[in-house]
């Protein structure tokens, strides 16, 4: 296989990382970079409309989108159908289903689909309804992703979140009601002024509907976000390091009572079908091609990664170029360090051939201070090792 170039970009995929291109998990990410209105703790890459102004709009991105995949077919030297597909953001819902209908479309006519692809979007629940989620079904995604965040009013205004407490239970039924078998509703804990009582009204109203997924994050304070600045002038309170431990207990204890068991250190399941296949072919070394504003792309140890602000990508996908921002193509030893970082942090836990002496030797240290234990052939951190999963990278390293 010839060596194969990133046309203006300075990126070239030569033929080792293409050569097992389709033997491992592939999947195809789509950044949507609008919001409606940009939450305090948020540095993603999004925009509002006011922040645009008539620099961009959902039909210049979704014209660029379309060119960045078609390009993409051409710079891999073959199209290799997506094992999964996640549409994030941003607020992919405030696309509407038959625009999300037509990025799938897109996908499939390009790198196309394998039969029992898992095709995600996340969704915003105050702009979501029971026939958005009929159209998206009927479209072909098979699961949602669904922001809650918390269902204490107080906490939401904390975060500037805008949808009322209930709605993201009501929507996660509403997809339900829809077809959707997938189900994942996202909380953050930790915020300032949460209490105990608030986070297990949360965790109660995410058990409520059903769902086989939930995801529970930390919150950090963000540089430059509007919450690190109210932290910074001393209105808001820094997370706690032992607050934020006794909450993940929380969180873990509810959700395995009710059946959803943790398969990464922030995302419980209640089956094998429920865990997120494209999140794990990020923690497993899949190879990704993402497309859209800011996104970044894998391939055989090679990165890439698009140019931020929506009008500049859609400058560049209009000239014929690809809009790529930077790259670097990692070495062994980095390879082996991202594997381990996210390898320890799954439920399958870190292949024990896979470390040197010295870090087998660092490892049995933690299997004797009880945050890790051993398995056949592995070693899983135990729960209070997930408290501590950093430290345990750290030290293995």
């Amino acid at each position: 296989m010839t060596v194969s170039a990133l046309p203006a970009s300075g990126l070239h995929l030569g033929p080792e990382p293409l050569s097992g291109l389709g033997n491992r998990a592939f999947g195809v990410y789509i950044h949507v970079p609008f919001c409606a209105t940009r939450c305090g703790y948020c540095d993603f890459n999004t925009y509002t409309a006011g922040e645009l102004g008539t620099s961009a709009s959902p039909d210049s991105w979704f014209a660029a989108l379309r060119g960045e995949l078609e390009q993409a077919v051409t710079v891999l030297g073959t199209s290799v159908p997506a094992d999964t597909v996640f549409v994030g953001g941003g607020t992919p819902s405030l696309l509407g289903a038959r625009r999300l209908g037509e990025v799938l479309e897109v996908v499939r006519d390009t790198f196309g689909l394998q039969a029992d692809a898992e095709v995600t979007t996340e969704s915003n629940p105050e702009s979501t309804s029971p026939q958005f989620f009929a159209d998206l079904r009927a479209a072909g995604y098979t699961r949602v992703s669904l922001g809650m965040q918390s269902a204490a009013a107080h906490v939401l205004r904390v975060l500037d979140r805008t949808h009322t407490p209930g709605r993201a239970a009501a929507a996660a039924r509403e997809a339900q009601e829809a077809g959707f078998e997938h189900v994942n509703l996202d909380l953050i804990y930790g915020t300032p002024g949460e209490r105990r009582e608030d986070l297990a009204h949360s965790l109660d109203a995410v058990l409520d509907p059903g769902v086989d997924h939930v995801s529970a994050y930390a919150l950090i304070v963000e540089d430059g976000t509007a919450l690190a600045r109210k932290v910074r002038r001393g209105e808001l309170p820094a997370p706690d390091d032992d607050v934020l431990a006794d909450r993940y207990q929380q969180v873990d204890e509810a959700l395995s009572a009710a059946g959803l068991r943790w398969y990464e250190v922030s995302n419980w399941a209640s089956s094998d079908a429920g865990r997120c296949r494209h999140n794990l072919g990020y923690w497993l070394d899949g190879d990704w091609w993402g497309a859209g504003p800011g996104a970044h792309s894998h391939v055989g140890g090679i990165r890439w990664w698009n140019v931020k602000h929506p009008a500049r990508y859609a400058e560049q996908v209009g000239a014929g170029r690809l809009p790529v921002a930077g790259s670097e193509t990692l070495t062994a030893a980095q390879r082996h360090l991202e594997h381990v970082m996210l390898t320890v942090r799954l439920r399958s836990g870190l292949p024990i051939a896979e470390l040197n002496a010295t870090e087998t030797a660092a490892a049995d240290a933690l299997v004797a201070d009880g945050l890790l234990r051993s398995e056949p052939g592995r070693l899983v951190l135990t729960d209070r090792g997930r408290l501590l999963a950093d430290a345990v990278v750290r030290a293995i390293l």
